[in-house]
Order: structure tokens, then C-alpha cells, then sequence
């Protein structure tokens, strides 16, 4: 009997979980660690940070789930990943053996890299945790009825853009829905060489789109932003040039502020020599395995992936849902693989399928695969996207709550518009 041990319990660790357990017979055994007791819908982070959505409707009990799908359930953090044991050290004292790991915690939040920023001691707010987008709700509210200047921005380092994007806009539909729009001027604060680059060289036409949206609602943008500290009501940068030189310092003034941080690995991983990389993300072949502990397997936001190409300010590499989901199906069957005697040859073929919602309407973009060069380089925008954006928070929901990963027809749906979650063998 093999016991799968997996980290995390957010996009990828329940889908990790829930194809693992799918492919193994029963007598194999699936444990699922998280200090979370509630998967969390993060994409949905945006809308309650404006009260478009309540912290509930985001939220689904996990121990019934797994309960139901017979996976075990531990409700506590990791403290520390033994490798060289095949161990997992718990937060309360206790540990856990495994045969197969499965890393899906996501990331740590690394606020403390830019002084004053974030919501723990910072003069910011984040949408990255259900949490955080709650408390960002609240002083939203209060600043809505004394308002002032905006800033929704991007640090250095930042991987994952989109949720800043949608931000920006969604404040903006919103503020004109309050009719106090004409008292808030905006400005988007990114680290991003151009807008629309979205930390993979831009995918489509993205630059021309978003920077279109932007000038509709009037919100002001500084690219190349190296931002070096954050006062109360006051955000200071330095704008560089292409050779990375200071071509302008920037002192831009803010009554509410949401600027997403960089990422880096969680404590339970950082340092352990040959499974992470000096930022702490796990280090994966092209079969999601690490190269040295080959009984770990990597997904999601946590893994080591390099930036599409060198900016002027460092930014990192988005890993989107879909994206995600592709990681975890190749583990999941390369793991089974590997219990049955046979090679981990599956490739995840890291597709990227993204709505991004203004609120009103939003953009769409395809790209196949993510990382460049691609054969699909697709994006287009309209109201569309929104309401797709909607479709999918309630689709997405109801998969996890009913214990599916990957239902036979969204298998097919996807299959016919040409976009599978692994690579194909050449011939």
C-alpha cells in the first residue's frame, strides 16, 4: 500500500488530491495537509474586496468533501518537509510518513521586501488571501465616504498580475456605480515594462487592450516601477528606463492603496538543499517531479518556473488555473505510474485560460502553450468575459463541493476547442 501525501488545499491541492485518489485502487491511501479547514475561490478575491460578494459564497467545507471521496483530512499546517525521511513535520508537534508528496501550499505573501507594504503592520491592502480581500472590503467602505486618490500596483518581483489588473478596473466600475468616480483619481503602479505584459511577454493583443481600458477610466499608469517604500498616504518609486537605469522618481499620493506583493516559498520548504530554489520554490522536471527527492511532485503557484524574459524590474512568471490543473493531472497520472511499476513520462502541457473581469466586462486570453514561444496567442475583449468570469466562479464551486477534478464534459468541451491538459506523445 502507497500513502500520497498532499501539501495544500487551494486550486491545486484539491485537485491533486482528487485525481490522485481517482487513479489509485483503494487500498492506497491519499492524506491532504492544510492549516485551511475551507478551500477558498481566490480569483473571486476582487469582488469582495468591493462587497460584490461575501466571504461565504467563497468558501466550501473540505472535510465532507474529502470525507465523501475517501480521502483523509488533517486540519494543520506543515512546519517542515523532511525529504531525506519521507517525513512531513505538522504544527502541532505531531508528523506524517509518506511514500509519494504532492507540494501544493502556494505561496508565502513576501510583503516585508518593500517597507510599508501590506496589511500587516504595511499602509497597504492585498487581494491574495479571502482574508485579506475582507479587510480590504471594510476600509474600502470607510474610504467611499471620504475619498481620495487610488493606487492598485504591482511590486517587484510580482508573478501574478491579473488579480491588480481586475482590481483597478472593478474599483472603477464600482466608484462610477457610487457616483464619486470624478473624486478618486487612479493610478496603476506596476512593475511590468509595459501594460498588458502581464509577466509572460504579453499574450495576444493585451498590451493594446488594456492600455485602451485604462485610458476609458481614466486611470494613469507608471510602468518600470521599481517601488522602494510605502508611507502612510505616500508611495515612492523609481521608474526606469530599458537599460534599467533611474530615468524618473515618482512620489505618488494615496488615501486607499492594494499593491500585490512578491511571492516566495513557504517556511515549511525554504532552505532544504535540492528541493527548492534560493526563493524557496520547489524545483520540478517536466514531469512536475523533483530531480532529487524523485518521490516529490511540485504543482501550482509554488514551483519554480524562470521569468519569459529579463525586464528592467524583476517580475516573475504567472501560474493561471488552467495551468495548474494541467501540473497536477500530469502528477497525479505520473504518480500511478509509478505505483504500478511503470515510468512518469505524462507532461502537463501548461496551457493558460484566463477571463479577467473589469466589473463590466473584461478580457479573455489563450495561450498555449503559457510560457512563449506558443502556437495559440490569443485575446479578445467584451462583456462577454464577465459574465463568463461569473459562470465559472459557480462552476468552479460546485466541482469542488461535488469532488470533482476534471468532469467528462468539460474534458470534451476542452477537447474541442483544442486545449488539453497533457501533452501528447510525438509519433
Amino acid at each position: 500500500m502507497a500513502h500520497i501525501v498532499v501539501m495544500g488545499a487551494g486550486i491545486g491541492g484539491v485537485a491533486a488530491a482528487l485525481e490522485v485518489r481517482e487513479g489509485l485502487a483503494k487500498q492506497h491511501q491519499v492524506t491532504v495537509v492544510s492549516e485551511l479547514e475551507n478551500f477558498q475561490f481566490t480569483p473571486s478575491n476582487p469582488w469582495l474586496a468591493v462587497q460584490w460578494r461575501k466571504p461565504e459564497e467563497l468558501k466550501v467545507p473540505l472535510a465532507p468533501v474529502f470525507k465523501k471521496k475517501k480521502i483523509n483530512f488533517i486540519p494543520v499546517g506543515a512546519k517542515r518537509v523532511l525529504p531525506d525521511e519521507n517525513r512531513l513535520e505538522l504544527q502541532n508537534g505531531e508528523s506524517i510518513a509518506y511514500d509519494y508528496l504532492v507540494i501544493a501550499t502556494g505561496p508565502k505573501l513576501a510583503f516585508e521586501e518593500v517597507p510599508g507594504l501590506g496589511p500587516h503592520g504595511g499602509h497597504t491592502h492585498s487581494v491574495c488571501t479571502l482574508q485579506h480581500a475582507e479587510t480590504a472590503s471594510k476600509a474600502y467602505e470607510d474610504f467611499c465616504k471620504n475619498p481620495g486618490p487610488i493606487i492598485v500596483g504591482a511590486a517587484p518581483g510580482v508573478s501574478c498580475f491579473g488579480p491588480a489588473y481586475e482590481y483597478a478596473m472593478i474599483l472603477s466600475t464600482d466608484l462610477r456605480r457610487r457616483g464619486i468616480r470624478d473624486k478618486v483619481p487612479m493610478t496603476y503602479i506596476t512593475s511590468e515594462p509595459y501594460v498588458g505584459h502581464l509577466g509572460l511577454g504579453g499574450v495576444g493583443d493585451t498590451k493594446g487592450m488594456l492600455e485602451s481600458a485604462f485610458r476609458d477610466r481614466d486611470i494613469k499608469w507608471i510602468v518600470n516601477a521599481k517601488t522602494t517604500a510605502i508611507e502612510p498616504g505616500l508611495l515612492k518609486c523609481a521608474e526606469l528606463d530599458d537599460q534599467g537605469q533611474v530615468k524618473k522618481e515618482h512620489e505618488v499620493p494615496f488615501k486607499f492603496a492594494m499593491v500585490m506583493p512578491a511571492f516566495k516559498g513557504v517556511d515549511a520548504l525554504m532552505g532544504v538543499e535540492g528541493l527548492v530554489n534560493p526563493r524557496g520554490f520547489v524545483i520540478i522536471d517536466k514531469n512536475q517531479r523533483n530531480p532529487k527527492y524523485r518521490n516529490v511532485f511540485g504543482v501550482g503557484v509554488c514551483v519554480a518556473i524562470p521569468p519569459v524574459e529579463a525586464t528592467p524590474v524583476p517580475t516573475g512568471t504567472p501560474k493561471t488555473g488552467y495551468m495548474i490543473e494541467s501540473m497536477v493531472t500530469a502528477a497525479a497520472h505520473n504518480i500511478a505510474a509509478l505505483i504500478a511499476g511503470r515510468e512518469a513520462k505524462e507532461e502537463g502541457t501548461w496551457n493558460a485560460v484566463c477571463l479577467a473581469d473589469f466589473g463590466d466586462k473584461g478580457v479573455a486570453f489563450v495561450a498555449k502553450p503559457q510560457i512563449p514561444p506558443r502556437n495559440v496567442n490569443w485575446s479578445s475583449e467584451g462583456r462577454w468575459v464577465h459574465l463568463a468570469k461569473i459562470a465559472y466562479e459557480k462552476y468552479f464551486l460546485r466541482k469542488v463541493r461535488k469532488g470533482q477534478s476534471e468532469p467528462v464534459y468539460e474534458r470534451y468541451i476542452m477537447k474541442l476547442l483544442g486545449i488539453e491538459r497533457l501533452r501528447r506523445a510525438l509519433s
